[in-house]
């Protein structure tokens, strides 16, 4: 009988020694607690944890990416959008990851979602679609300072959609094109402007020599005829009309 109690009180002080080495892989710290007090990190590789007495965390240092649920926001300007993004942090102290918080993950989870609505919050829509690198910056910038004291490192953050009603996405495309014609306009007078502009300028210069006019008329008459048209109207002169009846005049002829 006493043999047989050896015999299991052997196995188990074996089993129990065994159970006291752990292998952490080269992205895992383990986390020790030296009954129930912080004791120090461990790892990786091959670490001693003795039973009944030290508890072991594990915690993984790779980053993580977050995909964070679609939010609905309301812009500064009162337009409903729905926006998800997804971010990139990693574990950079485990012992903070595992003492100042409970699942760190869910936590960075929630924040990041508040966050998203509370920065996006304070811009207007065309801030949101046209200003996201800067967006992105400042909601990276903000969940980094909080989840600091936590032990991660949120290295960055991204906006992938902003999904706007059918409603709204018909009002941008009327503002849009609204906007071409706007500028369409002002091409068109700016280029009345130069047009008149060397107007002004050649008819100062066809002023000083008469003989320009007449001249600016044959070429005229080329160009009309060239067309082929069957009917020429062709603009006459007043100086040439008034010489001819001058001519036309009796006692004119010398």
């Amino acid at each position: 009988m006493f043999e047989y109690f050896s015999l299991v009180f052997g196995g188990f002080a074996i089993l129990l020694l065994l159970s006291a080495f752990r292998i952490l892989r080269e992205y895992e710290r383990g986390v020790i607690f030296m009954l129930g007090r912080f004791y120090k990190i461990k790892g990786p590789g091959l670490i001693l944890v003795i039973p009944l007495v030290q508890q072991i965390e594990k915690v993984d240092l790779r980053t993580v990416v977050m995909d964070v649920p679609t939010q609905d926001v309301i812009s500064r300007d009162n337009v409903s959008v729905k926006v998800n993004a997804v971010i990139y942090f990693r574990v950079i102290d485990p012992d903070k990851a595992i003492i100042q918080v409970e699942k760190f993950y869910d936590a960075t989870s929630q924040l990041a979602q508040t966050t998203l609505r509370s920065v996006l919050g304070q811009h207007e829509l065309d801030e949101m679609l046209a200003e996201r690198d800067k967006l992105n910056f400042d909601i990276q910038t903000i969940l980094d300072q909080q989840t600091d004291a936590w032990g991660i490192k949120v290295t960055n953050v991204e906006i992938k959609h902003v999904d706007l009603d059918e409603s709204m996405v018909r009002a941008i495309a009327k503002q849009a094109e609204a906007e071409r014609t706007r500028r369409a306009k002002i091409i068109h007078a700016e280029g009345e402007m130069q047009a008149s502009e060397k107007l002004l300028q050649a008819a100062g210069i066809l002023a000083r020599q008469p003989e320009a006019i007449q001249l600016r008329y044959l070429q005229t008459l080329t160009e009309i005829a060239g067309e082929k048209s069957s009917t020429i109207v062709f603009p006459l002169p007043v100086n040439i009309v008034g010489s001819l009846l001058k001519q036309q005049t009796p006692g004119s002829d010398e």
